[in-house]
């Protein structure tokens, strides 16, 4: 079986991200469950790879699909963010997760029901 991600022509990503192994802007903020979505559609002339992740983000979609998706390593596909993030292309967040105390219910319910459950 043959792997994409590791058969990969090394020349081609080098020239995906114009030589670099960073972003300048942002790319420390995509990790791989970071949501990415479009705040414009593609123009003419801009490079593929950004216009793909443009039309893919139109709904919020997770960093590790993008890649998946385009047959980028997520390093490459972290670049191209930071790029699209830095022109105001896409905003990044990532996904909600619900405070612990917002998540467990009122300690005063609880016991009215272990109550309710030893008058059984």
């Amino acid at each position: 079986m043959k792997r994409p991600a590791r058969d990969e022509d090394p020349d081609r990503l080098y020239t995906v991200t114009g030589g670099r192994s960073r972003s300048g802007a942002g790319a420390d903020a995509f990790d791989l469950v970071t949501l990415v979505v479009s705040e414009s559609a593609p123009k003419p002339g801009m490079q593929s790879e950004h216009a793909s992740i443009l039309r893919i983000c139109r709904y919020p979609t997770a960093v590790v699909e993008l890649a998946s998706d385009l047959g980028l390593p997520v390093s490459v596909v972290r670049i191209l963010l930071g790029d699209l993030l830095a022109a105001g292309r896409i905003t990044a967040r990532h996904p909600r997760t619900p405070d612990v105390a917002d998540a467990l219910p009122d300690p005063e319910i609880l016991k009215q029901v272990l109550v309710g459950l030893r008058n059984l």
